[in-house]
């Protein structure tokens, strides 16, 4: 454990490298120290006080990407909240985490009353603020300083609150620029957004390694964005990563660079033997909101076969099997509890252990390979079915783009299992043809009585699909 952590010090060492590229703005790591000082004093005049949570609803910016240390200079709590939350969401989740005040950006205007009360302006807090005196300025920030409380992405129910203090976060990243270097000369992409994890991870890995954070406009498309910027490292989810490959200047912007960080969910085998054909520098990864982003990952010019797995345990993180199979994790990264009615719920056993509720297994050379989430798994006729085996299944089969699968009721097996197919642009659905495909794969009790077309308005944005919705969805094709 470190005994201190000197983010303005680590900046100011970095001189007048760029950390911060937006569209016409740039940030260099001296003129970041002195940004987060005057906005660390403005917090303060602003009333925000040590020990208070302070949600932020705001589009990625440079000035987003600063509010995170002013918050820990003021000693406060940053809550980040999704902006594709409706009104009641985003107020249930300021109580639940207990949010002292509430900070916006004006370039995400809200109707009135949004908010329980008025908010901060972002844009307003950056520039009124005025230099911090030096001998007010910590030295450096204590390690065990609650930092943030990030919201998982809810998909099996309610989001939890997640409390992350700052060593979480500075491990998090020293382990991940530890596989996948990234300093002076480096540019990574920040195509997730800051209320993710992911997101987050890519600023804590620029701040200790020295390298850049390319922040695009909201709205941007990520191709247009990779040619905007000099971008050398970018993270994506499936979706991206296919959505790019289907293009000649996508798959040439992919090329230039040096690291591809896949992750969020399963990636389909398909995408993956694509883009290892092309000789792209990708590494496939698993990750947790409760482990601060990054738990294993593939190492550099890893082969096919390894990169059909998650990789290996990357430094500070611990991961082991339980008897059950399911994943159990710790280390340095390891999150302090979940935030409930506004306290803070521990989620250890008694060994310092966090059960993950994914199931995997560790083959003999320590790479790992997740094979589901135990809360997915249905019984059909008195079988386990695990969607994920079906879905890795189906995203083997020639056209197919992406899949979820989901257990929908039946009166003579108990659930049986649905798809949902969303294939490549000219590609009809055919049913029987998928299932044909999987009868060489799957047993005949595995392969899905119901095969639905993607639905058109589901986002493909996401870092995780929604199963229950898609299960509503099933129920409604299904009446």
């Amino acid at each position: 454990m470190v005994n201190g952590i000197d983010l303005l010090g680590i900046f100011r060492s970095f001189g007048q490298r760029a950390a911060l590229i937006g569209d016409g703005q740039e940030l260099d790591y001296e003129d970041s120290s002195e940004v987060v000082q005057r906005l660390s004093a403005a917090l303060t005049g602003a009333g925000i006080k040590r020990g208070e949570r302070v949600g932020v609803l705001a589009q990625n910016s440079i000035d987003y990407g600063v509010l995170f240390p002013a918050l820990w200079y003021c000693g406060a709590v940053a809550v980040p909240l999704s902006t594709r939350l409706p009104a009641e969401q985003v107020r249930q989740l300021l109580r639940h985490s207990a949010c002292a005040k509430w900070i916006v950006s004006r370039s995400f205007p809200q109707p009135a009353g949004f908010y329980p009360s008025e908010p901060l302006c972002l844009e307003d807090l950056v520039a009124a603020g005025s230099p911090m005196p030096s001998a007010s300025i910590p030295q450096a920030l204590s390690p065990y300083q609650a930092a943030t409380i990030i919201f998982t992405s809810g998909s099996g129910g309610r989001p939890k609150g997640v409390l992350h203090n700052l060593a979480n976060h500075y491990f998090s990243a020293l382990g991940a620029n530890h596989n996948i270097p990234f300093g002076e000369h480096d540019c990574w992409l920040l195509s997730l957004p800051l209320y993710h994890v992911g997101g987050l991870a890519v600023l804590l890995r620029a701040w200790l390694g020295g390298g850049a954070v390319a922040v695009p406009p909201p709205g941007m498309e990520l191709e247009a964005a990779l040619d905007r910027f000099p971008v050398t490292h970018v993270s994506l989810v499936a979706t991206q990563l296919y959505r790019l490959l289907q293009r000649k200047e996508g798959r040439l912007a992919l090329r230039r660079l040096k690291a591809i960080l896949l992750g969020g969910s399963a990636i389909p085998p398909g995408l993956i033997e694509q883009a290892h054909a092309l000789k792209l520098p990708i590494y496939t990864s698993y990750g947790s909101t409760e482990l601060a982003s990054q738990v294993a990952a593939t190492p550099p010019g890893a082969n096919l076969e390894q990169l059909q797995t998650s990789g290996k345990v990357l430094p500070y993180r611990e991961i082991k099997i339980a008897a059950d199979g399911e994943i159990l994790l710790s280390g340095e990264t390891l999150f302090q509890g979940y935030i409930e009615k506004g306290r803070l719920m521990p989620a250890r056993d008694a060994d310092g252990w966090f059960a993950s509720g994914d199931l995997g297994e560790i083959d003999g050379n320590g790479y790992l390979r997740v094979l589901g989430r135990r809360d997915n798994m249905f019984i059909s006729g008195g079988e386990n079915i695990q969607p994920e085996e079906i879905e890795a299944c189906l995203s083997r089969i020639a056209g197919v783009a992406r899949v979820l699968v989901v257990g929908v009721p039946d009166a003579e097996f108990g659930k049986r299992p649905a798809a949902f197919v969303a294939l490549q642009t000219g590609v009809p659905l055919d049913p029987k043809q998928l299932r044909r495909a999987l009868e060489i794969q799957l047993p005949r009790f595995k392969i899905p009585d119901y095969f639905f077309p993607w639905p058109e308005e589901e986002p493909q944005t996401g870092i995780k699909p929604d199963r229950r919705r898609f299960a509503g969805l099933a129920l409604d094709l299904l009446k």
